[in-house]
């Protein structure tokens, strides 16, 4: 038997992640963002869809560690968990002893946590993230984007949408435009809320975020932050008035844009170059 298929046997001989929860009293936190997955055969579905599992896989928010199983099941090759709730660590004692050096557990936040800086290429994140902290983590993670070879996260419906939306979608945002200048990103599924414990109020979607060798146009990054932020924060006003703390109606027209366009009216290359002229 190869030394994956021994971890492989250690892994599935360990109780049931429900009923170690239920022994340990660990339940899921509101002010932490928890909801758990429990679901084996989901939670593979989750990791299969990252692809080939070399190099590091970073997990953020394990909890007792539904996802972090599945990671190693399907043939992960070293997992490094990122867990703020210092009560995982005793649920996750019997899985670190079962993956024989294959999963690493780092106690800490992952918002201050340098993910890009862990472990050896190719890096790639698979997370249910909270979704208190989602949208800060992944802003976070594609201002480093080339550290990764792919990130596959869960976040709210309505924020997938966004990620992944394309100019003229009514979604279309700065999230999309920040996600949409440095990677190519789809939804690959969706998760009912009866599958998560407690469950959410909401439909959770599956997102995969694949960074490209290099920006789709040149600009600064946060320049471009800067200035999306302006944009859609008054996404009803004319562009001249919600930019116009940055230089409105000429700012636009050197950039080649109508002043009286609206932000949901431009795409990704547009608010480059609004991005270049405010970086001048």
């Amino acid at each position: 038997m190869s030394d994956l298929n021994k971890t492989n046997a250690a892994v599935e001989a360990l109780p049931p992640l429900a009923a170690m929860v239920r022994a340990l009293d660990m339940r899921a936190r509101k002010s932490l963002g928890q909801n758990f997955l429990f679901d084996l055969n989901l939670t593979r579905r989750i990791a299969r869809s990252a692809g080939t599992l070399t190099g590091t896989t970073i997990e953020v928010g394990p909890g007792p560690g539904g996802l972090t199983r599945a990671l190693l099941l399907e043939g992960a090759e070293s997992v490094v968990a990122i867990e703020k709730d210092f009560r995982a660590g005793t649920v996750l004692d019997p899985l670190l002893a079962a993956a024989d050096g294959r999963l690493e557990l780092i106690e800490g936040d992952a918002l201050k946590t340098p993910l890009w800086d862990i472990g050896t290429a190719p890096r790639r994140i698979i997370a249910n993230l909270p979704y208190n902290i989602a949208t800060s983590l992944l802003i976070q993670w594609l201002e480093h984007a080339s550290a990764f070879e792919s990130m596959t996260l869960m976040f709210q419906r309505e924020v997938a949408e966004r990620i992944t939306a394309v100019p003229g979608d009514s979604a279309f945002g700065r999230l999309s435009i920040l996600t949409g200048w440095l990677a190519d990103a789809d939804i690959l599924f969706d998760i009912p809320p009866e599958a998560f414990v407690p469950p959410p109020k909401i439909i959770s979607s599956v997102v995969q975020i694949r960074p490209l060798p290099e920006p789709r146009f040149p600009c600064d990054q946060k320049a471009l932050e800067t200035v999306t932020r302006l944009a859609f924060g008054q996404r009803r006003k004319m562009l001249r008035a919600s930019l116009k703390s940055l230089g409105g109606a000429s700012m636009l027209e050197n950039a080649g844009i109508d002043p009286r366009s609206r932000p949901q009216d431009l795409d990704i290359a547009a608010f480059c170059r609004l991005a270049q002229a405010l970086d001048s």
